[in-house]
């Protein structure tokens, strides 16, 4: 039997085990929050180190992505390093692959129509992938990367100036204490609405579930999510809020959909390949193989 495990920086709150069977194999996924503490994280992945298969890495990335740049997240650093010999990945060869294609998916396959259709965008560095597909289908997108993480009033409308905006602050932003950037720990149980008109315009709310979940409005009547790890008691604070339909670009097991990291570490203990050298279109084919599809659900 396969091992997976998310260590993450998130709310334990959201723990999750699961046992299912993935390309033939028997696979134990489990996520396992530390409440925002770095160092129990990183001593979690030492102790765990060489006893699984393949490590998640949650709550946080090991870099920013604009274009064809990274800019490394400083905080990250060590969380990465502390797993010596079981692979650690946080999800970015699966926002790339998975999420790319599932907008596709959406178009092509369940006829939705993005063209025209206003769609705020969290965090476009967070989902490049899921970014530059629905820019391909001809959404109308606002994104929020200096909204939410910075806290600046400027919302930007192209890739070309979310890669400018990139190169300029991109090595400074890394640098930046990671909690100040994005809810951690306690923060993602938070609901602190923030710049609200942005969701009140949009259509289609796109990214990160717990920045949207702690910065949107209470009123989010007749609007779609297209998001990942949520729960079943966030589907359920989604319903009361009025959310029409929920997209998760990953598979729900046993109530909740995973991160990416998580289906990404799978497919890498699957594989047996090393992290860093799965070709988009290998995921591709790994995700086909595995029957990996997100899933649509009706709230309202």
């Amino acid at each position: 039997m396969k091992h997976v495990v998310s260590v993450s920086l998130g709310s334990s709150i959201r723990d999750h085990k699961v046992q299912t069977e993935i390309l033939g194999e028997q696979f134990t996924i489990e996520r396992i929050g530390t409440d925002g503490n770095m160092e129990k994280a990183i001593a979690l992945v030492k102790e765990l180190d060489g006893q699984i298969d393949a490590f998640g890495m949650g709550g946080i990335q090991v870099d920013f992505i604009a274009g064809s740049r990274k800019y490394p997240i400083k905080d990250a650093i060590p969380f990465a390093r502390a797993a010596k010999i079981t692979p650690m990945v946080d999800g970015t060869g699966l926002k790339d692959s998975l999420e790319r294609r599932y907008i596709k998916y959406l178009a092509q396959e369940h006829n939705y129509n993005f063209k025209g259709k206003k769609v705020l965008m969290t965090a476009a560095v967070d989902r490049y992938g899921m970014t530059e597909a629905l820019i391909e289908e001809g959404a109308d997108l606002t994104i929020g990367d200096l909204l939410f993480a910075l806290n600046i009033p400027l919302p930007l409308h192209s890739m070309k100036s979310l890669d400018y905006l990139a190169r300029v602050a991109g090595p400074i932003v890394g640098k930046i204490p990671f909690h100040m950037l994005y809810p951690i720990g306690k923060e993602q149980d938070k609901k602190t609405p923030k710049y609200p008109k942005y969701f009140q315009q949009a259509d289609i709310i796109a990214g990160d579930f717990h920045q949207i979940h702690c910065f949107m409005p209470e009123n989010m009547e007749g609007k779609d999510i297209i998001t990942n790890t949520v729960t079943a008691a966030d589907k359920q604070d989604l319903k009361k809020r009025g959310i029409r339909t929920l997209y998760t670009t990953t598979p729900q097991l046993e109530g909740r959909s995973f991160g990416t990291n998580v289906i990404e570490a799978v497919l890498i203990a699957a594989s047996g390949k090393k992290p860093g050298t799965i070709s988009r279109q290998e995921y591709y084919d790994l995700l086909d193989k595995a029957a990996i599809n997100g899933t649509i659900e009706k709230l309202n």
